[in-house]
């Protein structure tokens, strides 16, 4: 592949990265919460950076608890432990509210709803929502992580040390357990700024935190939603 092919594979990634709503809005987060850790809660510029950017970033949600929704009724994959289920269904059935709810705050914060005190107490039960559905995606992330161990110890035991790294399947499971532990490490980031969010310990987790911690996983969830790369063809 020439250097202008190459480049032309880089473009089209972009463009293709570019136009999923759910990357475009990750960006956003990370602009917002790095907006925020250099306010400090203190008003200023980046503060106002903060705001806007989190009032544009409702919009891209516009209807999204619809996915969570389908998600909610959606059959469950086979083999599944019951208390995975229910905390996976709890964590879809929390986070589609969290999303329906945020669009009465858009409305307030637009000045189409004029109940500002009923607007800001669905903001924060709303809040509340999205802690409670990253609690529940953490302990899923620990569950599934803790049945792929056991999946994977059970190939080793089948395969030799030095051929098991060469046995797709286990590959397939190291890659699905080395996933899992960035979305339990983003999940368990996400419930201290929805600590923050909520101010329910505003000694420890400041603005500041608040701000360090949602940049973390707004670039943990651009990573994630990266395109798989092109693989260049042989000669």
């Amino acid at each position: 592949m020439s250097t202008l092919d190459a480049a032309r594979a880089e473009l089209a990634l972009a463009v293709l990265y570019l136009n999923k709503a759910e990357a475009r809005d990750k960006i956003c987060r990370a602009i917002q919460y790095g907006s925020k850790f250099l306010s400090n809660g203190e008003p200023g510029t980046a503060q106002n950076v903060d705001k806007s950017t989190s009032l544009a970033r409702k919009v891209f949600r516009l209807f999204k608890f619809i996915n969570d929704l389908h998600g909610l009724i959606s059959p469950t994959a086979p083999g599944t432990p019951l208390p995975l289920v229910l905390l996976g269904k709890s964590k879809n059935a929390l986070l589609s509210t969290f999303l329906f709810l945020d669009q009465i705050v858009w409305l307030g914060r637009t000045g189409i709803y004029k109940n500002k005190e009923r607007a800001d107490l669905i903001g924060r039960i709303s809040l509340f929502c999205w802690m409670g559905s990253s609690i529940c995606t953490t302990l899923v992330e620990i569950g599934e992580i803790g049945r792929i161990s056991g999946q994977l110890k059970k190939l080793e035991k089948d395969l030799k040390n030095s051929e098991k790294y060469q046995n797709e399947q286990y590959r397939a499971k190291l890659k699905m357990s080395n996933e899992r532990s960035l979305a339990l490490v983003k999940a368990a980031l996400d419930t201290v700024v929805a600590v923050g969010l909520l101010q329910l310990a505003p000694k420890k987790v400041t603005p500041r935190v608040t701000g360090a911690l949602g940049f973390t996983t707004s670039l943990i969830s651009c990573y994630q939603l990266l395109p798989a790369p092109v693989k260049s063809k042989a000669p």
